[in-house]
Parts: structure tokens; sequence; C-alpha cells
């Protein structure tokens, strides 16, 4: 073990004896490790550089079947055993919970290979130097494109994050992520004519980062291509959402199957289980093994083995995201997917999230569409949860022709979730070093309000 390993392990150690000599009956606690650097250039000039260090910890105490969770950045004994006998004391005036318990000793992840995950990249932390030179770099590259009238802000940014968890079932594990990035958001026109667009990248290792000049000419040419933008024409057009955004409607069949929505009755997709919910040649993967993806964990937030499963299987739903707690409400198993801090319960969340690729690339989708709009941006939402009827801000491009025309803002998209998501198109042009992978998708026959 690498010493902040070994100091993480000590501490959740810590958290458990102070909880048992408190008079937990059972307890997971969690320590947690994080160092970040931020930096931000402005006019060549380093305008904001920020670093934080810390570590936090968190204790889940349950007296039977009540539970009470605590947290602290304060890693010394004494604050130790103050928040052992607090959470105790909590447990015992909290409500029962027949779903409340730590995983069966006989399900807990056993053994993983960390390596294979590729998770944390173990060069040196980068100089801040380094990091100013990235965003200056990007920020030149975007004022080097004709039209472009400002950079509103420059950054780079490194992160590196270990936790540790461990129970009093006999779990303990841990693992480290980590985390470079860059980002550019340029500006063309002024006053009322002003628009901006950005581009940027994140990467668990530092080698794998674009250039930060690609990343500032992106950002520009993103920019310009916004100049003169009005609103598009209403009516019922097909809609292709970019690639940048598309992930957002998958995002919300995320939330519609996730356990804690269906075990509340408070999901569009609650009596759907079984039933078609994406066009037939299309699956939704969630893989949490998959390397080199910053979603991507030995064990969820119970320490029970995560797994690749099938959301949606040739278009029909086949799994909810379960944690022990959801999947005890409904009387099913865990899908491994606890996710969780140190502050609060575990709750379900996915992971690597992969939808199955289109054969046409986006360009081909828009000559299929003919005329109606390509969203690149949104803004808002107004989702209802039971029914999935749809509505957002969008801003883009028009097309004609199956060509790009104008730029378009100010204007609104309408629809049902249900009835969109099973007649979408997907490109081909999904990001694969993404957490979400998900290309361009066209939907057709959707509601716009523009001019």
């Amino acid at each position: 073990m690498a010493p902040m390993s070994e100091r993480l392990s000590s501490l959740t150690t810590q958290l458990l004896d102070a909880a048992r000599k408190a008079g937990a009956d059972a307890a997971d606690a969690m320590a947690v490790s994080g160092t970040s650097l931020s930096i931000d250039v402005r006019h060549g000039a380093l305008e904001h550089a920020e670093r934080s260090e810390g570590t936090d910890i968190g204790l889940r105490v349950l007296i039977g079947t009540r539970q009470a969770c605590v947290s602290a950045s304060d890693t010394r004994a004494q604050t130790i055993t103050e928040m052992a006998e607090r959470a105790v004391a909590m447990a015992r005036e909290a409500p029962e919970d027949d779903t409340a318990g730590l995983a069966d000793p006989a399900d807990l992840a056993r053994a993983w290979d960390l390596d294979a995950l590729e998770i944390c990249d173990h060069s040196p932390e980068p100089d801040p130097a380094a990091l100013q030179d990235d965003a200056a770099r990007a920020e030149a590259a975007a004022l080097a494109v004709d039209g472009i009238s400002q950079v509103q802000s420059a950054s780079a940014g490194y992160g590196r994050r270990a936790l540790h968890l461990a129970a009093s079932n006999g779990f303990a594990g841990g693992y480290a992520r980590s985390n470079r990035a860059m980002s550019v958001v340029a500006i063309t026109g002024t006053g009322g004519q002003m628009e901006r667009d950005y581009y940027g990248e994140s990467r668990i290792h530092q080698a794998d980062l674009p250039d930060a000049e690609l990343i500032g000419r992106i950002a520009a040419e993103r920019t310009i291509a916004r100049a003169g933008a009005r609103k598009p024409k209403t009516g019922a057009y097909p809609v292709l959402f970019d690639e940048r955004i598309a992930s957002s409607l998958i995002g919300h069949l995320l939330g519609a199957i996730n356990g804690t929505a269906i075990a509340r009755g408070a999901s569009w997709l609650r009596d759907a289980m079984g039933e078609q919910v994406l066009p037939a040649h299309l699956s939704l993967i969630d893989d949490p093994l998959a390397p080199r993806l910053s979603s991507s964990k030995p064990f969820d937030g119970e320490g029970l083995p995560t797994r690749r499963r099938a959301i949606v299987e040739n278009g029909v739903l086949k799994s909810w995201t379960l944690d022990l707690a959801t999947a005890r409400k409904l009387g099913l198993t865990s899908t491994g997917n606890a996710s969780r801090g140190v502050s609060a319960p575990p709750s379900p969340s996915v992971s690597n999230v992969m939808l199955t690729p289109g054969t046409h690339s986006r360009d081909d989708l828009l000559r299929e569409m003919g005329t109606g709009l390509l969203v690149t941006s949104m803004i808002g939402s107004t989702i209802n949860p039971n029914t999935g009827d749809y509505s957002r801000g969008a801003s883009g491009f028009w097309v004609e022709n199956g060509q790009i025309t104008y730029p378009v803002n100010e204007c609104t998209i309408a629809g049902n979730l249900r009835d969109m998501l099973r007649g979408i198109i997907p490109a081909n042009d999904a990001r694969t070093h993404l957490s979400r992978q998900v290309p361009s998708l066209l939907v057709e026959g959707l509601t716009l309000a523009g001019d």
C-alpha cells in the first residue's frame, strides 16, 4: 500500500472501532483525500490560481434498522470518537427503515484489478507553470481566430482523489482517480449581438489530453459559427441533438430507471420493465469496468462487486439501477450501483454508459432530416417525472435541404420522452473517452417554439 492508502485505511479502521465502542450494531466508514489545482488566464496573464488539499471522513452507523450519518474534515482521534458518539445518538432517534443495512458478507467484492481499470495517472502532478502555459496557449489560439472579440475564460486544472471504504461486515478497499482538464469560453460581437460558445476536454491521463491550441481553436470556431443567431420557425420539425448534448436525452431515461424514482413511483418508466423504450436495434450498457473512463470503479459504495450490465437490450428495458436499499424496497437484488460520499447514505447511480452507435455520420443525419433544427446547446428544463413530458430551451443551427443555413437561439423544444426515445436515430460520432458515450441523436416531429 502507498502511504496515503495506508492513512485512509487507518482512518476507516479508527472510525469503525469508535462506532463499535459507542454502541453501534453495524457501521461503514469512508475516508477521502483529494488534491486539486486550477489556473485561469486572461489576456495572457495569470488571473486566478487555486489549490486545495484535504481529507474528509464519514461514518454511517446502524442501530437495528435505524441509521445515521456524520462527517468531518478533522481527522484527530478525539473528533473520531465524538463523531461516533454523535452518530449513535442520532441513530437511536432516527425512524426505523427496514431497507437500511449493510451487504451480506457473502456478496462482497473480494478481489479486483485496479491496474486494468487505469483510472489513475501515476505521473507527477503538473507544475502550476505548466497549467498556466496550457491555458495561455489555448487563449491565444482562440484570439487568433478572426471575429473573436474576447476570451471570457481560459482554464487548466488537475485533480487527484483517493478513497477508502470499510465496513463492519468485513469489507475493505480503496482506489485513486486522477483528472487533467482544459477549457476555453470565447465571445464574438458586442452588446445585444454578443454570442459565446466553448470547448473543453478532460482526461484521466495527462498524456491523453488534446493540445491546448486545438482546444482554443475549436472554442473560437464554435463561437464564430454562432454570430448573427436569430429565432427559428415555429412548428413541428425533426431535431438533431448534437453529440455534445445528446447525452442529456439518455440522462432523462437513466433518471427514470433509477431505483429511487421507481421505489417512489415517481417515474414515467415505472411500469415499463420488459417493454420497448428504444428502437429495437439499440442497447444501452452500463460498464463500470471499462478501462480509462472517469466513472469506472472496482466496487460500489456498499462494497459490492461492479459488473457490466444491459440497462436496455435490443430496445427493451431490462434493468433498474439499484443499491441495496432500493433493491430491498422493490423485492429485488442490488445491481452494484451504490454511490456515496462521506456525508450521506448510499444511493443508486450509473457509471459509464454506452449507447449503440449508428452507421451514419452527423452530416448524413443532417441530410436525412432535410429541414429542422440542429441543437448544440440547451438551457433550463421542464420535465414531468410522471408523464415524461419534455420542454427545454435550446440554441443551435437551422437546417434547410440538409444544409446548415444560419445559427438560432431563444427557442423551445417540446415533446414526450417516451415517444422521443423510441424513435431516436443515432449517428456514429460518440466520443469513446467519455463516461457517457452517446452519439448525435435525430428525433422526428418535435414542437419548436420560435418566431
